[in-house]
């Protein structure tokens, strides 16, 4: 269980920079092609695409060095709330696809989460 909940929390960590490198630096770029960024603010994508980096942090440095490695589950939770928002807004604009990913990598946040706190906890 240890190496699945590994797994996930570097695919997540990976998916997660891409997407608030891409919030936090390339919004103008990439928010053309996708209607429901118009759905916030453009400060509230860049803010979000800033949380989303500090957390990749606290997904994996907590763990890794055994520092407070609960932060790790509490940023897997930041990352399974912000997936909830994200359906919303897809489910307003009606984009299937992304619904899926975002329903997808919310529960696998939520599963990291429960993992990382109650079954494999990483003891600091």
């Amino acid at each position: 269980m240890n190496v699945l909940l590994w797994v996930i929390q570097i695919a997540g960590a990976l998916l997660f920079a891409a997407s608030g490198i891409m919030k936090l630096f390339m919004f103008d770029k990439i928010s053309h092609d996708v209607p429901s960024f118009g759905a916030l603010p453009r400060g509230v994508w860049k803010s979000l695409g800033a949380m989303e980096l500090l957390s990749v942090l606290g997904l994996i440095i907590p763990t890794v060095f055994h520092w407070h490695p609960a932060l790790s589950a509490y940023a897997a939770l930041f990352f399974a709330i912000e997936s909830l928002l994200f359906i919303w807004v897809h489910v307003k604009y009606r984009e299937l696809p992304p619904i899926v990913f975002s329903l997808v990598l919310g529960a696998l946040m939520g599963l990291l989460a429960y993992g990382r706190l109650l079954i494999v906890p990483i003891v600091g």
